[in-house]
């Protein structure tokens, strides 16, 4: 009997004889870990601004300095580049044209783009209203936790185009296969953690 090939959440790594399915399953699962110690620092921040909320000595308030349709615009990015993201791999996993893929890891870059550059004009409004981070604790919180994950973005944007260079060099071979699934992981990450920022941050400001 052959052996089987290798697959991690429905991708089909192909049989490459590069890997073997243990080095596969280690190199997913030790990103698996980077995820969960990356959530934890996102908690940590989440509980601090939790407790800032109040701290704004009489400076800016979460209701005068939040605009919920914005922040809203910036969700459905995120939510539709996790949508094309995922087209994408079906694309990998499927063995479809190279440009498909490219096509649609280019439509994830272009919104993770749009919304930095959202995000970048929500920060730069907030500031010439004088609602900088040293203002206060809640402002210092909320720049923490929100700025950190834009930086999170940010990063993967680069990596999305690193990725491609590596899909132009070396093809879909295994390691690059495992390379994207890593990608697609943190990206879908960002994602869940952007929805808990819209609900805690975004949505709570604007009903207080």
């Amino acid at each position: 009997m052959s052996e089987p090939e290798l697959a991690h959440a429905g991708l089909n790594l192909g049989d490459t004889g590069e890997l073997t399915k243990d080095q596969a399953e280690n190199a997913i699962f030790g990103f698996w870990i980077f995820l969960m110690s990356d959530a934890v620092i996102f908690a940590l921040l989440f509980a601090t601004y939790g407790t800032m909320i109040a701290s704004t000595v009489g400076g800016p308030t979460p209701a005068s300095e939040f605009k919920l349709l914005p922040a809203f615009v910036e969700t459905l990015l995120l939510l539709t580049s996790s949508a094309t993201f995922g087209r994408a791999t079906l694309a990998m996993k499927y063995d479809e044209p190279r440009r498909v893929l490219f096509g649609w890891l280019g439509a994830t870059l272009g919104l993770g783009l749009v919304f930095l550059a959202l995000e970048a004009n929500d920060f730069v409004t907030m500031l010439a209203h004088g609602a900088y981070p040293m203002r206060s604790g809640f402002l210092s919180s909320f720049f923490a936790l929100v700025g950190l994950h834009g930086l999170h973005v940010a990063v993967a944007c680069f990596w999305l185009v690193v990725m491609v260079g590596q899909v132009c060099a070396y093809g879909l071979d295994a390691r690059v296969r495992i390379n994207l699934l890593r990608l697609g992981l943190f990206w879908h990450l960002l994602d869940i953690v952007w929805i808990a920022i819209f609900s805690v941050v975004y949505l709570q400001g604007n009903i207080g």
